[in-house]
């Protein structure tokens, strides 16, 4: 594929994150991983549905709580005879997760309830006397607290603290961390170790344009004006993240040129290519020198404010279709106990619907887990009340208050990662005001 110089100039700066700053940082981690042989490789792959997934039609009761979810959720409500029931816990999955079903009732999928950003316990009772998260229906600072597990919106990212405790036990120089939905993931960016971020699904590192030579002289010229002196700090800081980014993106390159084929076909969509991604930068893990790693994919199109069933239907068609071949490829190259999977969102939407057949934003809402370590065919946590101005409304539209808070869910991902239970509490601050602290899903 032939590419102009502004392309190639935008696949190096979007491979920035990655700077010598987090490489010689990593020098000084103390953690106690530094004095344990290297271990098994585990990863985490976050998918972000950002807008706001209505997961009230994702996961429905379908024992005799179902009445009250028809009656709240009226012309958004999934008919009873769709749904899909998951094993024998009570609960349905949207018609359209066929393939999470499977791995439900494979145990390897379990459904996690009313997951929602936490200073600490919080119920109706107390809801005006408790200090709540900052600007709690906006999607940039619910997306910045689900991403960083700071209820104020601030700090780094809790992927990223996780990889400062982890990336000892990597001999690569990469970072741990990889975004590949085409973003600057704050998911990803730790104190010390920052993301390595792919400009798009199709980029596995760098595709050259025209022939070697001409490859070559533009790397070459690209080179010398990193290196040149300019007598700016922040331009010369600047520049040494980019030849490091460089650097790294050439390593992936190289190591992804004796990657497997994938075993089966992904998905032509957006996150089928990124998942498909991820499998190959997995599959090259040992020459990358990575026994940790945390990827980050995502997709948008959830802030359904209306025609939410048609929009929702193909949504969900998309994210199982993504999930289901990527956990095949895992399947057939025997790192599925290796590999665990995990949604995220901004928010839930509201119980019930407004004029335009949608839905608005909301609060605490449901999600998956998935892989072969998962304890799965099972629920966790405490699903809502589904009752309008009821005890689990935080208004009068359904708005959930979280039953679980997000440090309990992101811990319990953190601790089957290898982090200890006391480093846990130093990456989430608020998680020592709850109780258990990890769930026990994986």
């Amino acid at each position: 594929m032939r590419r102009n110089r502004r392309t190639f100039l935008k696949t190096c700066c979007s491979l920035g994150a990655a700077g010598m700053a987090s490489q010689l940082g990593r020098l000084g981690l103390v953690s106690a991983y530094t004095q344990q042989p290297a271990p098994d490789y585990k990863a985490l792959v976050c998918i972000f549905m950002f807008g706001g997934n209505d997961s009230n039609n994702m996961i429905v009761p379908i024992d005799t709580r179902y009445a009250a979810y028809q009656s709240m959720r009226g012309p958004v409500a999934l008919s009873g005879g769709a749904l899909l029931p998951a094993g024998g816990s009570g609960f349905g999955l949207h018609p359209s997760l066929v393939n999470v079903q499977r791995l439900f009732n494979e145990n390897r999928a379990a459904l996690v309830f009313n997951v929602g950003t936490l200073v600490r316990p919080t119920t109706k009772a107390t809801l005006n006397d408790t200090s709540l998260p900052k600007n709690l229906y906006s999607h940039s600072d619910q997306v910045q607290q689900w991403q960083t597990s700071d209820p104020n919106g601030g700090g780094t990212g809790w992927g990223g603290r996780i990889n400062d405790f982890a990336a000892a036990l990597n001999s690569g120089t990469l970072p741990p961390g990889i975004t590949v939905n085409g973003g600057n993931s704050l998911f990803l960016s730790g104190p010390t170790t920052k993301g390595l971020n792919f400009s798009n699904a199709d980029s596995l590192g760098f595709n050259t344009f025209g022939d070697g030579t001409a490859m070559a002289a533009r790397l070459g010229s690209l080179q010398k004006l990193l290196t040149f002196d300019s007598g700016l700090k922040l331009v010369s800081a600047a520049n040494g993240v980019l030849g490091e980014s460089i650097k790294s993106a050439e390593e992936i390159e190289g190591a992804l040129g004796g990657a497997p084929a994938l075993p089966v076909v992904f998905p032509d969509s957006g996150l089928g290519q990124q998942l498909a991604q991820v499998a190959q930068i997995m599959a090259v893990r040992e020459s990358l020198g990575m026994n940790r790693q945390i990827f980050f994919a995502g997709m948008g199109g959830f802030d359904n404010h209306e025609n939410l069933l048609g929009n929702h239907a193909e949504l969900m068609t998309t994210i199982d279709q993504a999930i289901s071949a990527f956990l095949a490829t895992l399947e057939s190259r025997a790192m599925m106990d290796r590999v665990t999977v995990f949604t995220e969102s901004e928010f839930n939407r509201t119980g019930n619907a407004n004029a335009n057949q949608g839905t608005d934003h909301a609060w605490g809402g449901h999600h998956l887990v998935l892989g072969g370590a998962v304890a799965g065919g099972q629920t966790y946590g405490t699903f809502p009340t589904h009752e309008l101005r009821g005890p689990d409304d935080a208004g009068d539209r359904g708005n959930w208050i979280p039953t679980t808070s997000l440090d309990q869910y992101a811990a319990t991902l953190g601790g089957w990662f290898g982090v200890p239970d006391a480093d846990l509490l130093q990456i989430f601050p608020n998680l020592v005001n709850f109780a258990p602290q990890r769930l026990g899903f994986v």
